[in-house]
């Protein structure tokens, strides 16, 4: 039976996040935040995913303090965040304690709803934040990052889907972070996972137009069932981020999925986000993304990365070997057992892909070295792998160690007041919850942060480099 279908807005998050660097200050969502509220979005995504480290490295912003302006001003619409698992906001598993202290203070601030992944896709990653989340009332979205390799078939992602179910989820959303879902897989995907899981299941898709795919895919996922779709406003829209939303209203305008929502009034928000586009363009001095890159689809690897590593092969002296760079990241991530490419595991694959050229180049053996965080993929700190790895391959990168099999997250020790006495030891005092997660997250630029702002917290000594 045909219903609806239901939008939820990334303007606040993913939107200025894929197009323009995640660079949008709070003070240019003001002024819209009640005409973004009255439109009836399902949910506005608005805080975590790389908001929280753009709001204190770039904006000089707290942003839990973004989060209860947000509230302040939105009274009707679930706020959303975006929540890496284990990770949190940011690169390495912290402590179950950090965990559900960090979920509890994301709720108390202003968020309703938090969609929690893994890079790897596995639910042990997840179990901490599901279950804090529980615990404190809070939507949780539980959350399959979407990958194409010859291990992920639907019936991997529905087992997993099936275990984050058990996890006590209230909702399920398919994170396809590059655009690589076609529209007939999702068709299938989709119905595989609701006869799977339920008709009273709800299904996100979250896609991105990387591929130039993901509008198509989007009308096939609502004929199969999808409840909600990710869309951004047409500023922020398309190119490395979400569908625009005004597109995908007309799209379904008349229609038996009709989203009911004003079109007027989201012209005049695109209005205003076009201005806003312009500001921060001008300001930081970055081109907006606007291409579509179909050839991300057949390098299975997020746009964003394509343009980093032909940066990153120029300062390296080796911009010839762009493309053999690009066949090698297929063969590493295979090698490694097909970990889905979002952060971390892009970065990983991408690093180790790098080195794998340069060392051929030179006459020596892929993985001749690897870095750290290969090694710790290898041995099972970042969590299950979807596939397994060679005995060769596991020999060249970690020799004779065994891969933990436990929970990564076991083998890490309380660590909140270990942090609350860090910054104790810094000379900081009258310091909040929320001041203590934000330096488990990132403690330098936390204390950079703290030294400048005086409130809330104060300073026991004139600086903290007087102390090195």
């Amino acid at each position: 039976m045909a219903k609806k279908v239901k939008l939820m807005e990334t303007v606040l998050r993913d939107g200025h996040q894929s197009v323009l660097a995640t660079r949008m200050r709070t003070s240019q969502m003001v002024p819209v935040l009640e005409k973004l509220d009255a439109i009836g979005y399902d949910a506005l995504e608005c805080w975590g995913g790389a908001t929280f480290d753009s709001c204190l490295r770039f904006l000089d912003e707290d942003p839990w303090q973004r989060l209860r302006t947000l509230k302040a001003h939105i009274k009707n619409t679930p706020l959303q965040m975006l929540l890496r698992g284990q990770n949190l906001l940011g690169y390495k598993h912290y402590a179950d304690d950090v965990v559900e202290a960090f979920v509890r203070k994301a709720k108390e601030n202003g968020i309703d709803r938090i969609r929690i992944f893994d890079a790897l896709n596995d639910p042990w990653n997840m179990r901490a934040a599901i279950e804090a989340g529980n615990k404190c009332g809070v939507h949780v979205q539980g959350t399959m990052v979407y990958t194409i390799s010859p291990v992920h078939t639907n019936e991997m992602f529905v087992n997993v889907a099936k275990e984050l179910k058990e996890m006590g989820i209230d909702s399920l959303c398919i994170k396809d972070m590059s655009g690589l879902l076609a529209p007939y897989d999702a068709a299938s995907l989709i119905k595989d996972l609701k006869k799977a899981l339920g008709d009273d299941m709800i299904i996100d898709l979250h896609s991105h137009f990387t591929c130039g795919l993901a509008s198509a895919t989007y009308m096939k996922a609502v004929e199969s069932g999808v409840d909600i779709i990710d869309t951004a406003l047409s500023p922020f829209g398309h190119a490395t981020s979400q569908p625009a939303t005004e597109s995908i209203v007309e799209m379904f305008r008349g229609t038996e999925y009709d989203t009911g929502l004003d079109l007027n009034a989201m012209r005049e928000l695109a209005e205003y986000f076009r201005g806003v586009r312009k500001e921060i363009s001008e300001e930081f001095g970055i081109t907006p993304a606007h291409e579509v890159l179909p050839e991300v689809r057949h390098y299975q690897i997020p746009g964003g990365m394509l343009s980093n590593t032909q940066n990153q092969l120029r300062e390296m002296g080796m911009a010839d070997k762009f493309f053999d760079v690009m066949n090698e990241m297929p063969k590493v991530r295979a090698d490694l057992g097909y970990p889905p490419l979002v952060t971390p595991t892009s970065q990983i694959v991408g690093t180790m892909a790098m080195m794998n050229v340069n060392f051929m180049a030179n006459g020596m053996e892929r993985y001749t070295m690897t870095s750290n965080e290969v090694k710790d993929l290898v041995r099972g700190k970042y969590g299950r792998l979807p596939a397994p790895i060679s005995d060769d391959i596991r020999k060249k990168i970690i020799g004779d160690e065994e891969p933990i099999t436990c929970r990564p997250a076991d083998l890490i020790k309380p660590e909140l007041e270990k942090y609350r006495q860090e910054l104790t030891d810094h000379g900081f005092e009258g310091f909040s919850d929320e001041d203590v997660l934000t330096y488990a997250l990132f403690p330098e630029v936390a204390l950079q942060f703290f030294e400048k702002h005086a409130e809330p917290i104060t300073r026991k000594v004139l600086s903290i480099n007087s102390q090195k």
